[in-house]
């Protein structure tokens, strides 16, 4: 097991740039290590159990059988992902943390916009992620001083420039790792066949993008990879917010540039 590391040992955006320049064409297991090295305890994978955060998770548990791993129970989730919860915990023996969004919060959204606000317009549907999935990220990723992510560059346009390093200026500054940032999803598969890793159930069931039941669909062949998230939706970015924010306005203003609301001012998401 590796040692603690520290948790008040956050990297600056000089540092930040130089080991991005570093770890271009490291292999994932040298940047978990680094991270895992430097951070011990103070740094956690998220995941929803997808390939690319199960193959992180395997390769990591491979360095450090303590890794920290946590996830979002939305409530919204499809059983298949509960599986996964308890196949890894039975497999690597891990503690998975599961966190949960505010009870209060989910209740008085519920009481205002109804239970499937979701389908109602892209602003109520971002509502829904914030409270069900962004806020509880937010509050399991303080006090650590990094976290690791199964983004890769082909997922989607909002991903093609992110680095394997960088700094996570809308959680406090921690850096955020993505060690497969320049794989290509033939890669992941490769790997995860190759060490037997657990696979997620709704693969076989045609799905190709995995998040919660209502807002998640099975894909046909040629069809973008996320093309089952949020499916109703027209040219809006699939995007939750975890990954672009909504409370920096950085994502309001992407959104707003997609939907031509630039006249009438950007949207706002709101409880």
């Amino acid at each position: 097991m590796l040692e603690v590391g520290y948790a008040d040992d956050l990297l600056d955006d000089y540092e930040a740039g130089q080991l991005a320049e570093e770890f271009d064409y490291a292999t994932p297991q040298e940047v978990i290590a680094w991270a895992l090295g430097r951070w011990g305890r103070h740094v956690a994978l998220f995941t929803s159990f997808q390939a690319e955060g199960m193959a992180i998770l395997d390769m990591a548990w491979r360095i450090d059988p303590g890794v920290r791993v946590f996830t979002v129970d939305t409530g919204r989730l499809p059983q298949e992902t509960y599986d996964m919860v308890e196949e890894v915990r039975q497999r690597y023996g891990l503690s998975v943390e599961v966190k949960f969004p505010d009870a209060e919060q989910v209740e008085n959204m519920v009481r205002k916009h109804g239970p499937n606000l979701y389908t109602k317009s892209v602003p109520a549907r971002l509502l829904c992620c914030n409270v069900r999935k962004v806020e509880p990220i937010r509050k399991a990723l303080a006090g650590l001083s990094g976290w690791m992510t199964g983004l890769r560059r082909e997922q989607w346009a909002s991903r093609a420039n992110i680095r394997k390093v960088e700094i996570d200026h809308e959680h406090g500054g921690l850096a955020k790792i993505s060690p497969l940032a320049d794989w290509t999803l033939a890669e992941v598969t490769d790997y995860n066949r190759a060490h037997d890793v657990p696979v997620h159930g709704l693969y076989a069931k045609g799905f190709t993008s995995i998040g919660c039941a209502p807002c998640t669909r099975a894909t046909s062949a040629g069809e973008d990879p996320r093309a089952g998230r949020w499916w109703w939706e027209k040219n809006a970015p699939k995007e939750c917010g975890i990954h672009c924010p909504i409370e920096s306005g950085g994502f309001e203003h992407e959104l707003d540039a997609i939907l031509q609301h630039g006249a009438t001012g950007p949207l706002r998401v709101v409880t």
